[in-house]
């Protein structure tokens, strides 16, 4: 009696092949469903810049100044056409006397530092009404 062997059939191939065809699957449902929520939940980009409204001028104020100096200031606004009504101003008024006042005239009279001041007075303003206001001019800058 002699014991042959069995030749090995498909079944037993079988498994590695299911097994491989069952990752792949996987492997495609789980790129399909990350393609699907990177698009669906993908960042909306940059928002559009505010585009400019009216200009809102305000009346000229007198600040005290280092030294017994003072400075007259006037203001402009730049609205954003998304602003509901015209601004009113007190707030940027507000910010502009809590910047300026103490300030010393010969900070003033340079150009640099004015301009860091006026970029600093911009960015609080425009933060204080919150996308009503895209930007401010000097009306009037006049130091004494």
């Amino acid at each position: 009696m002699t014991i042959t062997a069995m030749p090995q059939t498909d079944a037993a191939a079988k498994p590695k092949g299911s097994k491989r065809k069952l990752i792949l699957a996987v492997v495609a449902v789980l790129v399909i469903l990350g393609a699907g929520a990177w698009f669906v939940l993908k960042p909306a980009g940059k928002p559009a810049a505010p585009k400019p409204g009216p200009v809102v001028k305000l009346d000229s104020i007198q600040l005290n100044l280092a030294g017994g100096h003072y400075l007259r200031l006037g203001l402009a606004l730049q609205e954003t056409t998304s602003a509901k009504e015209d601004v009113d101003g007190s707030k940027a008024l507000d910010a502009a006397i809590d910047l300026f006042s103490g300030q010393s005239v010969t900070d003033l009279d340079q150009g640099q530092a004015r301009n860091a001041l006026k970029t600093k007075l911009s960015h609080t303003v425009t933060a204080l009404y919150e996308g009503d206001v895209m930007g401010i001019y000097f009306t009037e800058f006049v130091t004494q």
